[in-house]
């Protein structure tokens, strides 16, 4: 099974769907995709917390926008793999929303002659397809600590060549931290 494009549900207006209950009857989604990120943070917390990396660079959304779980994975293993490669250690990588909100999709035929097969309810509810996390205007996305201003210029680069593969309007922030 394909997914949908990502268009589909990054600049909808949603309500987070999220309610899972361990009783039956009070629980509004029945099944709950897996989550396909595996790690939300990477490098090295104890030089972060040390005060070893104070040159820090976040993406932010400048808009609210859904953003798919499969997209922020692919991402994390691509940043996360260039910055071993060039640091070895020496960074503080995170993943910063968690994709709590599950997507929904009603499934039609989409081969030719399909409308005088299946006719389906308007804005019907539909099944569980995927998480998204859903990103408000301001707040973060990525999150990476380097130690020396060298590293912070190969930080941007990485994070500017990931900002076509996340939906919406972002930027990135530098900021130099002394603890």
């Amino acid at each position: 099974m394909s997914l949908r494009k990502a268009s589909a549900y990054s600049k909808k207006k949603v309500v987070p769907f999220t309610r899972v209950s361990k009783k039956k009857g009070k629980s509004y989604v029945k099944t709950v995709p897996q989550q396909k990120i595996v790690k939300f943070s990477m490098g090295s917390p104890a030089l972060y917390n040390e005060g070893k990396l104070p040159h820090e660079i976040s993406l932010v959304s400048k808009e609210k926008v859904q953003i798919r779980h499969n997209a922020l994975e692919a991402c994390r293993q691509y940043i996360n793999k260039k910055l071993d490669e060039e640091l070895s250690g020496q960074y503080l990588f995170k993943i910063i929303p968690f994709p709590h909100h599950i997507q929904r999709e009603n499934k039609m035929l989409t081969t030719p002659g399909a409308d005088r097969m299946q006719t389906g309810m308007q804005l019907a509810f539909g099944k569980s397809a995927g998480k998204a996390a859903i990103v408000k205007d301001g707040s973060g996305i990525f999150f990476i600590a380097v130690p020396n201003e060298r590293d912070v210029k190969f930080a941007r680069d990485i994070l500017r060549q990931i900002k076509p593969k996340i939906p919406g309007k972002k930027k990135i922030i530098y900021e130099f931290v002394k603890k």
